[in-house]
């Protein structure tokens, strides 16, 4: 499955446009992560629980997109858009949208 962030895949033509296809996932931050990352940022460090925490969550959102376009006869997803919000504080969501497409 092609992925990209723009509308167009070069040297590639869209032969059909099969619709709007997405993919979430909220996963929590556990408070012994929150508090290491906190003593990370104010000594300078990188917050690498952090940073794994959102790794994996837009995985896992781009696997449930790519599902979801498999499932509509697609071979590839462009115009893919990535979004990160913070839902009740301590949890993460990470969605995902794009065009569900079929290319020669």
């Amino acid at each position: 499955m092609l992925i990209t962030t723009t509308a167009t895949l070069q040297d590639r033509r869209v032969t059909t446009y099969l619709g709007l296809v997405t993919g979430e996932s909220i996963l929590g931050a556990n408070i012994f992560r929150d508090v290491f990352a906190g003593i990370r940022d104010i000594v300078g460090g990188r917050a690498g629980a952090y940073e794994k925490v959102l790794r994996d969550a837009r995985n896992m959102a781009v696997e449930e997109m790519i599902e979801q376009a498999r499932k509509l006869g697609a071979n590839a997803v462009i115009g893919v858009d990535v979004d990160y919000e913070t839902v009740g504080g301590t949890m993460l969501m990470v969605s995902v949208s794009g065009t569900a497409v079929q290319v020669d």
